[in-house]
């Protein structure tokens, strides 16, 4: 089997993989949560690079030529070092190619391509993790392709915590999305569009919808993701061809297996299980 790779901290890249596989139901994937080390958001730069290049590299040597980071903070802080300096010496071009053997994707960029048909007012805003935040990727990434929008970020730390402990639909929740969405709308009132720059955070889509602007936008990755990994598979046959397609999806996490399977259950919509496994 040669599966695409799919790798995220803990449960929020499932909601991408969810997507994924709804455009793309023939392949075959290998989801690997890194809940152990799990939340990504408030560590290094330089930490979030080892632990996802430790990922990366399992799910390669597990015959994945392909790994999506569905995970905004790896995205941010690991995938630009992992595609410019490791691929090109671990796995150099094959005969007649230009790019490594190996590729590894975002979830940043495909988001960043549509924002800019998507919003009237030209001001977008983003909630995300204090390191997505930190970054500053979604505002460099959107300049390169929409420089006329204004972008403003709202970290949001106590989101991620909600959903990883199944509070997502709780007044506590409430509390904190309605907070956050307000700082956000008070930052700059001529935001018509949000981004939920966090794949753990279309759980908390309902209450987000709740507190934010009736005519604001917002916006899920999972299918911005989704349609991008499809044209890039149209345009990279090399890639593409290779890969197996037997629908199947195989999940694995550093932590206890029971515990992920229970959670994430709740992300993907129907019965999971998962196997351990040691980066």
């Amino acid at each position: 089997m040669i599966p695409i790779g799919v790798f995220d901290s803990g449960y929020g890249g499932l909601t991408v993989l969810r997507e994924i596989r709804r455009h793309l139901p023939e392949y075959d994937y290998l989801y690997l949560g890194d809940n152990a080390r799990a939340p990504y958001g408030p560590r290094s730069f330089e930490r979030v690079y080892e632990f996802t290049l430790q990922a990366v590299r399992r799910l390669f040597d597990m015959g994945c030529p392909l790994v999506i980071l569905a995970c905004n903070t790896a995205s941010a802080k690991a995938l630009r070092t992992i595609q410019q300096r490791d691929l090109p010496h671990l796995f150099p071009p094959a005969a007649g190619e230009t790019l490594p053997s190996r590729r590894v994707l975002g979830v940043i960029r495909p988001t960043a391509e549509v924002v800019g048909s998507l919003t009237h007012t030209r001001h977008i805003g983003i909630v995300a993790t204090q390191g997505t935040v930190s970054s500053r990727t979604y505002e460099l990434e959107i300049a390169k392709l929409s420089p006329d929008v204004v972008v403003t970020a709202q970290a949001c730390p106590m989101w991620v915590p909600l959903v990883e402990n199944h509070e997502f639909d709780s007044q506590g929740a409430d509390f904190f999305v309605q907070r956050d969405i307000q700082r956000l709308m008070q930052a700059d009132p001529l935001i018509d569009t949000i981004i939920l720059g966090c794949t753990h955070f279309p759980l908390l889509l309902n209450k987000v919808r709740a507190y934010a602007p009736a005519h604001v936008r917002l916006i899920s990755q999972g299918e911005y993701v989704a349609r991008s990994l499809g044209d890039y598979l149209h345009r990279h046959p090399a890639i593409d061809q290779p890969l197996t397609r037997g629908s199947s999806v195989r999940y694995l996490t550093t932590e206890q297996p029971a515990s992920f399977s229970a959670a994430a259950t709740i992300f993907v919509g129907q019965p999971v299980e998962a196997e351990h496994i040691d980066l």
